[in-house]
């Protein structure tokens, strides 16, 4: 990754996942106007503007607007990075407000940021002790709000709806038993303790850590974050002009199966039954929907949170948004 010297991107130590695949994706050119939807440190919407793109980046979480604002390009005139402190799913609202009616490419990554997994005082992962926090927007319901007066039943559903934890009930369970919970390492013990964990059975298989999916389940709930990907899906299908790129990057199974649906219904790709009366299909919205991307073997060694990452890319076409979009 280049870039001008001395900009929050430079030192920052956070490598960007697919960064080549998502730009080959994007196929950004001088002028183009480009939405990263997820700026984090910035690792994409640098290799855009080193393009000669002009990049609106969108971050909730204040922390990452603050490292932003302080790239050269934001004093440029006209600047060629605009920072938008909001929820990607509001930028179709954001363009307007600017006065652009339709952009060239979106690229989102969707989840928690490497950024935000790294600081311990976040409350996002169990790595390090901390404040059971978890909003990236840094406002609103904490995961420890939510589960220290949620139903049981509530906290059950979550664990497996969004983490897929077969064992949602006895985890539940003694969530509720252990209230009040105030750290990271409160739940963690609290997850292990209830699926049997003992004292070196994950150092022998360092791979899964039992408190991995309540983890994701409860940060996916506390930022609502699956009902994000659908709305900034819906925004960027608006938004994107006839030929606009859209590049999606996701880290687990319920975020892709939301990417893959979506471009396969957008595309007229959903098939059909010869038993059953043609139905006129509508215009297909985008084309040349690729198959799931992932790193390779070098990316993987040099960094290992890209392992699980999963990029799918599509063109839009002329035809007009859907209504819900």
């Amino acid at each position: 990754m280049t870039g001008a010297p001395n900009t929050a991107a430079n030192t920052a130590p956070h490598i960007p996942v697919l960064l080549q695949e998502v730009v080959a994706a994007l196929a950004p050119e001088q002028g183009d106007v480009i939405i990263d939807a997820t700026f984090g440190a910035g690792g994409y919407t640098r290799a855009l503007l080193d393009a000669g793109a002009t990049v609106h980046a969108f971050d909730r979480d204040p922390d990452a607007i603050e490292a932003g604002e302080k790239w050269p390009e934001t004093r440029e005139n006209p600047p060629r990075l605009v920072l938008h402190a909001r929820r990607f799913s509001e930028m179709a609202e954001a363009m307007n407000d600017a006065g652009i009616e339709a952009v060239d490419g979106i690229t989102m990554d969707i989840g928690v940021s490497s950024m935000q997994l790294d600081q311990a005082e976040r409350g996002f992962a169990f790595s390090a002790d901390g404040p059971l926090d978890m909003r990236m927007s840094q406002e609103g319901e904490s995961a420890a709000d939510f589960l220290n007066s949620a139903d049981e039943n509530v906290i059950a559903d979550v664990l497996y709806d969004y983490g897929e934890e077969r064992q949602s009930r006895r985890v539940a369970r003694a969530i509720v038993a252990a209230r009040p919970l105030e750290t990271t390492g409160d739940l963690a013990r609290v997850v292990r303790k209830a699926l049997g964990y003992r004292p070196g059975e994950y150092t022998k298989r360092p791979q899964k850590d039992p408190a991995t999916r309540s983890f994701q389940a409860i940060r996916i709930h506390v930022n609502a974050e699956l009902d994000e990907l659908h709305e900034g899906l819906a925004a960027a299908e608006a938004l994107l002009g006839e030929g606009g790129r859209l590049a999606v990057v996701s880290f687990h199974s319920l975020e892709d199966r939301i990417v893959k649906r979506y471009l396969k219904d957008a595309s007229g790709s959903t098939g059909g039954s010869r038993h059953l009366p043609q139905i006129e299909s509508e215009p297909a919205i985008y084309r040349d929907v690729s198959k799931a991307i992932r790193a390779g073997e070098r990316e993987v060694n040099d960094n290992p949170r890209s392992r699980s990452a999963t990029l799918r890319y599509a063109v839009r076409t002329a035809a007009p948004a859907r209504e819900a979009a």
